[in-house]
């Protein structure tokens, strides 16, 4: 009984500090009609935006309560290529090596409501096919999700 209490304490601890480091993101999507590779379906396309912005808002929420990261979506060129389905009414997305995913950003990291970081970036994962993949393979952003964990990582969180 007294090491179930001691788990439970610990698995309680752990959680209040996930909870304390709780930051959040405000992502806004730039003239999304002119991103290459998404769906010519608005269906799928807003689905594909919905997720990508859920991937921001987890990624930021291993920020302190107290920062806010805003991201402006200037430009996506998603990994691989869409090329039309004679089976299905959807386009399908054909991966290569050489089709990695880019992204332009624009973004401002806040901390009490005062500017800690700011800027303009190109991602972009020139690997993104190649190696390991974290993701499951039916996630239709898995290799823009690694650029972006990784973009995360070296730009945001080190601050």
């Amino acid at each position: 009984m007294k090491k179930m209490l001691t788990m439970l304490a610990g698995a309680t601890l752990a959680l209040a500090s996930v909870a304390a480091s709780a930051g959040t993101a405000s992502v806004t999507f730039v003239h999304p009609e002119q991103y290459k590779d998404f769906p010519t379906w608005a269906d799928d396309r807003e689905e594909l935006l919905k997720e990508m912005a859920g991937h921001f808002n987890k990624r930021a929420r291993a920020l302190p309560a107290n920062e806010e990261l805003r991201v402006e979506v200037l430009a996506v060129d998603l990994a691989g290529r869409l090329r039309p389905s004679p089976l299905r009414m959807h386009e399908i997305r054909v991966i290569r090596p050489i089709d990695w995913p880019t992204m332009q950003v624009r973004y401002t990291l806040l901390r009490d409501g005062a500017v800690v970081a700011q800027g303009e970036e190109l991602l972009r994962d020139m690997q993104a096919v190649s190696r390991a993949n974290r993701y499951f393979s039916d996630d239709p952003l898995r290799y823009e999700k690694m650029m972006i964990d990784d973009w995360f990582k070296d730009r945001i969180s080190m601050r």
